[in-house]
């Protein structure tokens, strides 16, 4: 069988995958979105067509809209509304949105859950969980339970926007010394369990370069920024929003300030870390981007990864074996590179399935997180960049020396463990203002100059 007849055989499958997806909605839309994310695992005929999921779900129509909100909140749509928008403003897995302007002129989103997805989840679960099992008989290769298993864990939360409504406040306290980032305020009055109303966010998708460009973002800053508040959330507070995908991240220049904000929306999932997983999860990066070996085993193994932790560090990092020796912030991502991974995702398939069903559960949903961070700097072509690494290790310097402030006995070994970590963060600043006098105008200038006395 040729490698055309291959692709032709995936590029069919996914088809009708996708096309399951969406005649059985809910539940099913949920899990096809999450396999559209695992680029490290899927061939690439599976993961393009099934990320359409993310911007194509089916729509509800206007009268079962109507008909939740007026079960959910005890009054027709004109009551509550000066104008309601019939169009959504975008339709996901389990709910969809409304673009509406209350009675006092404010203009808000109206997300409006499905009205068949709260009965229909459990049953979807137990019938993928038959046929993953079913299937895992058949070709014991193929072991996708841990999905299942994840999916029955996090819908019920998924399904509760009261709780999306909450993780929005927790997350916008947090992150609340970020001037850039915008969490729409809830309209606590007008939200229930199937309902959520909040702040109308105006913007472009995150991977959108020609909104970026027409309204003058830079694409460098956004990725920069989108790190910043993903490593804060992993490695220092231990709180993350585990769904980033494009239609979820907007990026808008504010009219006033002319100030670029990066709009986070759909709070459903968040995974709290264990604290110890947190600070392994710190210690093994640190290791992977300092090509510290040792460590990569060391924080490999306490993380799940047994001997499997040489395919772990890729998985994680999606770089080659090569890449993660050297130490992957001192070598770019190429295209060969990138071919490569993906060759050998299909010829490891076995022990990958093994390595997911290993590590923590708490780890596959960081790993669906960062595969959907990847995708994004992927697009926007800022992949792998030196600011993401220095973002990265600041957090875990900062999550580090937290944890054994914690643990110290006495104020001088807390006063010396702060000194140390002021130490480590000058250093990286330090290092950070050399990359960017290198890459400046003025760095150019002086490298030229350099060389024309040599």
């Amino acid at each position: 069988m040729n490698i055309n007849h291959i692709c032709t055989v995936h590029r069919r499958s996914a088809e009708r995958l996708r096309d399951l997806c969406c005649a059985n909605r809910g539940t099913f839309i949920k899990v096809g979105q999450h396999l559209g994310a695992l680029d490290y695992l899927l061939p690439e005929e599976y993961t393009s067509t099934l990320k359409v999921l993310h911007s194509r779900a089916p729509q509800s129509s206007m009268e079962e809209i109507q008909q939740v909100i007026r079960e959910d909140l005890g009054k027709e749509v004109s009551e509550l509304f000066a104008s309601f928008e019939e169009r959504p403003q975008g339709a996901a897995s389990l709910a969809q949105v409304h673009r509406a302007v209350l009675h006092d002129g404010r203009t808000v989103a109206v997300k409006v859950q499905h009205p068949k997805v709260q009965r229909q989840s459990s049953r979807d679960i137990m019938v993928m969980e038959v046929l993953v099992r079913a299937v895992h008989w058949l070709f014991p290769d193929f072991s996708f339970v841990w999905l299942v298993e994840e999916a029955k864990k996090n819908m019920p939360l998924e399904l509760d926007f009261l709780n999306e409504g909450r993780n929005a406040e927790r997350v916008a306290a947090m992150l609340g010394h970020f001037p850039f980032l915008k969490i729409p305020k809830i309209h606590w009055d007008l939200s229930t369990k199937r309902i959520l109303t909040m702040e109308f966010a105006e913007g472009g998708q995150v991977n959108d370069r020609d909104y970026m460009e027409k309204h003058s973002i830079n694409v460098n800053k956004i990725s920069e920024n989108l790190g910043k508040l993903y490593s804060e959330m992993i490695f220092v507070h231990g709180f993350v929003h585990c769904d980033p995908h494009p239609g979820n991240v907007l990026v808008h220049k504010c009219p006033q300030t002319k100030q670029t904000e990066i709009v986070l929306l759909d709070h459903g999932l968040y995974q709290v870390l264990e604290p110890d997983f947190r600070l392994n999860y710190c210690r093994l990066w640190q290791s992977l981007i300092n090509g510290d070996m040792s460590g990569v085993e060391r924080y490999s193994r306490r993380l799940g990864a047994g001997d499997l932790f040489p395919l772990f560090a890729c998985v994680l990092t999606a770089r080659s074996w090569t890449s993660v020796n050297a130490g992957i912030s001192s070598v770019p991502v190429t295209a060969s590179e990138d071919v490569e991974i993906r060759t050998n995702a299909s010829l490891y398939l076995p022990q990958i399935s093994d390595l997911l069903n290993r590590v923590p559960r708490q780890m596959l949903l960081l790993l669906k997180t960062n595969d959907l961070l990847r995708g994004i700097e992927t697009t926007l072509q800022t992949r792998a960049s030196s600011s993401s690494f220095i973002n990265v290790s600041r957090c875990c310097v900062r999550a580090v020396a937290r944890h054994k402030r914690s643990k110290a006995r006495s104020r001088r070994r807390r006063l010396q463990i702060t000194l140390d970590e002021s130490l480590s963060l000058c250093r990286l600043s330090v290092y950070e203002l050399l990359l960017w006098v290198k890459s400046s105008t003025l760095g150019l200038w002086l490298t030229a100059l350099l060389r024309l006395l040599q």
